[in-house]
């Protein structure tokens, strides 16, 4: 068995991984980074095919006061568009250009809801008071990418006058910690109406969180060439810097004890710090601690049987399509970043209760009935289209364009159809319904006009990306999370029982995303270097 010293090895080579890794390595430690696939990014990744530009995971970024930070601290250029957000339901679009389309938004409301304008109302006074919090919250840029010994003026004239109002905030965002779809019951009597709000967001999300999507859809960006670009850049600044990068290897065993990890070609990689940037369930799976003190033992096993009896959050099915169709047709219906609704119904329990119903007694379930539900669950749901051309036309082939569409899906039906014997019939059902709903409604140029098409599903996410049960935002919502979920502890987001460990990404924080995944690799890797 071959071994390899190192200062800090970092699994996993998403956005998060990568800030670590740089961040160790410009410091001057000898740092390996290993990545189970052949390309870094993660959820944040771009791929080619057929010349056609697609983004696997992510579809825009949000800066939240950490990305462009970031950027500037490491000297990285990133050309980058906005990435400009439209709103529909049924024939009705809205284009958000600022705050006041706010108010375009709620004149949509209205005019499919007439009987709830009081309430709609209230929604909209609400959404306002969350959009002033995600001011403050991300007003400044954030302080732990900054050298405040060499910038005190950063301190005087920005974190002071500012964090009163931080707190202030913290305060507002712990009031409203609970579900949305639970705090919209206070507020909307018409089921259809908070489902047209809700169900654009992960079950459970915290209200403050999910009601602060006007905000996001204000500030989403692009980078020219994908969303790839960005691990793309990280990863060029990890080997300018010296680090190491060691792709397509899997670490199937750690060893706290030896302060050692082997990956599966049986290759030993000595470290002083290790830092986690994959999936949590599979480093408490595959962590050795019998060699450990029975008091630190003990620990570990408390904090693993608590990571593995937790799920990962709601997964996506998304389908790619390549259309001969110009991107001038598709820019005159929307922009390149579209939330569109079919029909002013909601899902109601299509997604909820029928669907735990249909898995519950999956064994006595016939296709017919599980089809049957996939009609009302394609008709009702809410839809995420990306079309990367409107962004950058590099991205696709001169007059043909590329279509990303996304809807939330459960992850125990995609397993329990592939156990049953039934994976491809289903997906391809899935497809046939998904382009017939959008192609009856808001693009019906899509109709025979697809050249190519394929989908990745829950399952796709699960063995590329690696994340358990194929979450995309960490860990599903629960009353007791198994991990830390509060911004303003943050800093303990990264700690693990397990000596001279430390955790960082998409799943040691809920709710996740790729700002709060880069700061947590920032995070680990200053709590490697202060040792």
């Amino acid at each position: 068995m071959t071994e390899n010293k190192y200062d800090t090895v970092v699994v996993g080579g998403g956005v998060a991984g990568l800030t670590a890794s740089v961040y160790l390595a410009r410091a001057g430690q000898k740092v390996l980074l290993v990545e189970k696939n052949n390309e870094c990014g993660g959820l944040v990744n771009t791929f080619n095919r057929d010349g056609f530009y697609f983004d696997a995971g992510v579809r825009a970024l949000l800066d939240a006061g950490i990305i462009f930070t970031m950027l500037k601290d490491l000297n990285i250029e990133l050309e980058v568009v906005k990435s400009p957000v439209s709103l529909g339901i049924a024939n009705e679009i809205i284009n958000i250009k600022d705050i006041d389309s706010l108010e375009e938004y709620r004149n949509l409301l209205k005019k499919f809801y007439p009987g709830s304008g009081g309430e709609i109302d209230e929604v909209i006074m609400i959404i306002r008071k969350v959009m002033k919090h995600m001011d403050v919250l991300y007003g400044i840029e954030n302080p732990v990418f900054k050298d405040l010994k060499r910038d005190p003026g950063f301190i005087f004239k920005k974190i002071l006058p500012w964090f009163p109002r931080f707190l202030f905030t913290v305060r507002k965002i712990n009031r409203m910690n609970n579900p949305v779809e639970d705090y919209l019951k206070t507020i909307v009597k018409d089921p259809s109406l908070r489902d047209m709000i809700s169900q654009h967001f992960f079950r459970n999300t915290p209200s403050f969180f999910a009601l602060s999507y006007f905000s996001l859809y204000l500030d989403y960006f692009y980078p020219r060439g994908g969303v790839g670009k960005l691990p793309e850049a990280l990863k060029g600044k990890l080997l300018e810097f010296g680090g190491e990068l060691k792709t397509k290897t899997k670490i199937t065993g750690v060893f706290p004890a030896e302060h050692s990890v082997k990956d599966d070609q049986n290759l030993s990689y000595i470290y002083k710090n290790l830092i986690w940037a994959a999936d949590l369930k599979t480093l408490y799976r595959i962590a050795e601690t019998e060699t450990l003190s029975p008091a630190i033992k003990a620990t570990i096993e408390e904090t693993r049987a608590k990571i593995l009896s937790n799920r990962g959050g709601d997964s996506v099915f998304t389908m790619f399509l390549e259309v001969d169709e110009p991107l001038e047709s598709f820019g005159k219906i929307a922009h390149g970043h579209f939330f569109y609704t079919p029909l002013k119904q909601g899902l109601g329990e299509t997604h909820r209760e029928e669907l735990n119903d249909l898995l519950n007694n999956f064994a006595q379930v016939g296709k017919e009935e599980i089809l049957n539900w996939l009609d009302k669950f394609t008709r009702l749901n809410t839809y995420e289209i990306s079309i990367p051309g409107l962004k950058d036309p590099i991205l696709v082939p001169p007059g043909k364009t590329g279509v990303i569409i996304s809807l939330l899906a459960e992850y125990d039906l995609f397993k329990q159809i592939n156990e049953a014997g039934w994976l491809d019939e289903f997906i391809k059902e899935l497809e046939d319904r998904v382009l017939k709903v959008i192609s009856d409604s808001v693009y019906p140029l899509l109709k025979d006009k697809v050249i190519a098409r394929f989908s990745f599903t829950p399952l796709s996410i699960e063995s590329r990306v690696g994340s358990s049960e194929g979450g995309i935002t960490g860990w599903e919502f629960q009353e007791s999370m198994p991990v830390i979920n509060k911004i303003q502890i943050a800093d303990r987001s990264v700690l693990t029982p397990i000596p001279s460990v430390y955790q960082a990404g998409q799943w040691v924080y809920s709710p996740a995303g790729v700002p709060m995944s880069i700061l947590t690799g920032k995070i680990a890797a200053d709590k490697v270097l202060k040792r």
